[in-house]
């Protein structure tokens, strides 16, 4: 395996990578980069880890078709029947919340 070295925020990651993977990674790491610069970017959010969960959502509920881009303290889950989106707003509520109050995170 071998470890490339990517660029998310600013700061540098040694990631492992299987041969033959290096540019997927790449891709990979520049849209979590991307998602994760526009949500600092809203200036709604500063805490690192904050930044990176609200990303890694955005993402996994990413369409292939294009749509604008989620806001950080308002995601859209047009997908979702309204009962799984309303599970989802309470549970990032819930996430915002918990780390709202937790003074450890930067």
């Amino acid at each position: 395996m071998k470890q490339l070295e990517v660029q998310i925020m600013g700061q540098s990651y040694l990631l492992g990578c299987p041969e033959g993977g290096e540019a997927r990674l790449r891709q990979v790491a520049s849209r979590v980069d991307e998602a994760m610069c526009k949500i600092r970017e809203a200036g709604k959010v500063r805490s690192r880890d904050r930044i990176a969960v609200l990303a890694a959502l955005n993402l996994a509920f990413d369409t292939p078709e294009p749509v604008a881009a989620p806001t950080p303290d308002l995601l859209t889950f047009a997908a979702l029947p309204t009962d799984e989106s309303n599970k989802f707003k309470q549970l990032l509520q819930r996430l915002d919340a918990a780390l709202t109050s937790d003074d450890q995170l930067l």
